[in-house]
């Protein structure tokens, strides 16, 4: 039987990335001339770790999977600085990165041969730490930073700073920030999510792998356990401070509000006067903060204090206007003294649509901890993320809003941030971007 040619074998995926799957130790192994295929050299046995999850959401649709699908979990984010590359280069790699996570969230190893065949003296296709777990609910979300358009020193490296929206803006500096460059910033995101962590790691893992030559991670974050619910199925979740998070999130079945808040449309192009925006009617723009929890402080607070300064009970979730967690809070209600019940810095007041022009967002946030600082504190809290039709009108307000105001800025301090244009989905055999290099 004769060998097939990997080009050949793997529609959709070029032959440079299939040398960046096979690595920089590829070429010198001569992949499809040195050695034999080795095809199922061991039996796979059954992933006892393998989760429950069995759900499976396509790569491929009008819109890009991961940003009104059920929120997962966990959670890999990756921001990428793109290399010295041609225009054609960044094409391929966005080819690249489509082909495999088509296959990826279809449960699927990377590549031609996978994890376990192929050349035997060469590296495999696939990393293969996710073999025999299913998909679980893995979405690949694949988004543009403005720097992609217009680098640091105003050069138009692909040919397509005429055509970054207006939307795409650099976000301010908000009082208090303590932004860390590292954490910062990048040309490419990739968010990953999953109801297991190895499935969501492999994804980051393999699609930087692909990368090799044409960009590296920038920064990255871990996230577990999420932060806000997508769906009315979902119950509401609970931060690291303890308390329900997202009770008011835009959920998917409210799809007018989704069209109206989160989906860029073709009508916004008309406005954008910055470049030709109309690539991105159907999709959306993300904003990542990673915001530090200073909770050793926050745990020696009294309960007392901790919900006046949310605004909401910590058991129930309520607002202190009365109700249950679903009750609208009412800010106009007053105590003893004609004081507010929901005090005029309280978290939920200064977020909430009522208090920002009826602006909403999709958040699909995570917690995190990495480790301890030098004081022997957790690095503890929350990796924000949200999604909307134009952050300065959406994101930029209510966080500048908060920022000046917020009583929870006590405890928290914002160390990254990150803002990219989501495109569209692609159709089956296009990738994502293709309407940006039409």
């Amino acid at each position: 039987m004769s060998e097939p040619d990997p080009a050949q074998a793997a529609p959709g995926i070029s032959r440079r990335g299939l040398l960046g799957l096979a690595g920089a130790g590829a070429l010198g192994a001569g992949i499809g001339v040195a050695g034999g295929i080795a095809v199922d050299r061991f039996a796979l046995p059954p992933a006892a770790s393998a989760v429950a999850s069995a759900a499976v959401y396509p790569f491929f649709g009008a819109h890009q999977s991961g940003i009104v699908t059920p929120a997962q979990d966990r959670l890999h984010f990756a921001s990428f600085d793109v290399g010295d590359i041609t225009r054609d280069e960044l094409v391929e790699l966005l080819q690249d990165w489509s082909a495999a996570a088509a296959l990826m969230t279809a449960g699927d190893p990377v590549g031609v041969y996978g994890a376990v065949s192929g050349p035997y003296d060469a590296p495999p296709d696939d990393t293969g730490e996710a073999l025999g777990l299913p998909a679980a609910g893995l979405t690949i979300t694949i988004g543009f930073g403005p720097t992609l358009f217009t680098s640091a020193d105003g050069a138009d490296r692909f040919g397509i700073a005429g055509r970054r929206p207006a939307a795409l803006a650099d976000l301010p500096h908000f009082p208090a920030d303590a932004l860390v460059e590292t954490f910062t910033g990048g040309d490419l995101c990739i968010q990953a999510c999953s109801d297991d962590p190895q499935v969501a790691v492999h994804a980051i893992r393999n699609l930087s792998r692909i990368a090799f030559g044409r960009a590296s991670i920038r920064w990255s974050q871990l996230g577990f356990g999420r932060t806000s619910s997508t769906t009315t199925a979902q119950l509401t979740p609970r931060n690291l401070f303890g308390f329900k998070d997202g009770t008011a999130n835009i959920k998917a079945e409210e799809t007018a509000v989704v069209d109206e808040q989160v989906w860029a449309a073709a009508s916004d192009a008309a406005a954008d006067a910055l470049g030709d925006a109309a690539w991105m009617a159907g999709g959306s723009y993300l904003v990542a903060r990673k915001i530090r929890m200073t909770i050793e402080t926050w745990d020696r607070t009294s309960l007392r204090e901790q919900e006046a300064i949310v605004g909401r009970t910590k058991g129930e979730g309520a607002p202190f206007s009365g109700g249950t967690e679903f009750s609208e809070p009412d800010f106009a209600a007053t105590g003893r003294g004609g004081a507010p019940l929901i005090a005029t810095d309280a978290h939920v007041r200064l977020a909430h649509p009522d208090q920002n022009a009826g602006t909403k967002m999709l958040r699909r946030g995570y917690n995190f901890v990495d480790g301890n600082d030098d004081l022997g504190r957790l690095n503890a809290g929350l990796f924000f993320i949200c999604y909307q039709r134009d952050p300065r009108t959406q994101f930029v307000p209510i966080q500048m809003n908060l920022a000046k105001n917020d009583a929870m800025n006590e405890y928290l301090r914002h160390v990254g941030s990150g803002v990219f244009a989501v495109p569209p989905g692609a159709s089956e055999g296009g990738f994502v971007g293709e309407t940006l290099f039409a």
